[in-house]
């Protein structure tokens, strides 16, 4: 693909990094849209996200770090490799909920209200980030001979994030891309036609998403750490997050059923 999009004498701009702003502009857009209609504080919602925004960032490189750990320590150059990668997308996650949750308590805003607020935002800018992800050769499948695979020859991409060239490949970034649409439509479906809950969205969300990941998981094949040496990083957060998922929206349910609102400030 692409990774290199503009060249101005010293000055380099990347398609990964263009898309990436784009992606957490485009989500934080989508959450004030939305916080709007709620009746809920702009700015603070506004630095909120931009914490999020942070946090995801510093999380998602830290993880990466740490899930390949002996490439980065063994090879200090490889730290370039990790300020100009996107990193792992739990690790963000797994960072930014935590400090949301102390910006939410400390500022009195709406928990699950909230959260509900910026789930679908996620999944739009999940979508758009795996689309540079595709540009930069990052994320990458394994190789296969399906008619729709995707072959990489540009050196850069070869150069930046080891991506394999003149192999087919699963077209991964495209298939989490879909994937996150697909929740995004779910979503605002879901909040037309559910039973309204407040949480249902966010949960609905970390359901949603961690079952796509494990199975695209089986179609990666860039290093990206192993958990017991099998279990791919991601896929193994994800078999954690789905149970809890599930308890929280039957929690959160059972205690509107019983009259008892589920909104926690």
């Amino acid at each position: 693909m692409y990774p290199l999009l503009i060249e101005l004498g010293p000055l380099s701009i990347y398609s990964y990094g263009v898309l990436l702003a784009t992606a957490y502009i485009a989500g934080l857009r989508f959450a004030l849209q939305r916080a709007e209609r709620a009746g809920l504080n702009g700015q603070r919602v506004m630095d909120l996200g931009i914490l999020v925004i942070i946090s995801a960032l510093l999380g998602a490189k830290l993880m990466l770090l740490l899930v390949d750990f002996d490439r980065f320590t063994s090879d200090w150059s490889q730290l370039l490799v990790l300020l100009k990668s996107g990193g792992v997308f739990y690790g963000g996650l797994l960072l930014a909920v935590p400090l949301s949750w102390w910006y939410i308590r400390r500022y009195k805003l709406p928990l699950w209200t909230t959260c509900d607020l910026f789930a679908p935002g996620i999944a739009l800018g999940h979508a758009i980030g795996r689309m540079g992800c595709l540009m930069a050769g990052c994320c990458y499948g394994q190789a296969t001979e399906v008619p729709w695979a995707i072959t990489f020859t540009n050196t850069l991409a070869a150069a930046n994030v080891g991506t394999p060239l003149g192999v087919a490949l699963h077209p991964t970034q495209v298939y989490e891309a879909i994937a996150e649409l697909l929740v995004l439509g779910l979503l605002l479906t879901g909040e037309r036609r559910w039973r309204p809950f407040a949480g249902r969205t966010f949960w609905t969300y970390l359901l949603m998403y961690p079952l796509a990941r494990i199975v695209i998981e089986f179609y990666r094949g860039d290093p990206r750490g192993m958990v017991f040496e099998t279990i791919p990083t991601s896929q193994f957060v994800s078999v954690l997050i789905i149970p809890i998922s599930i308890a929280m929206l039957l929690y959160l349910g059972r205690r509107q059923d019983n009259g008892t609102p589920a909104q926690t400030t």
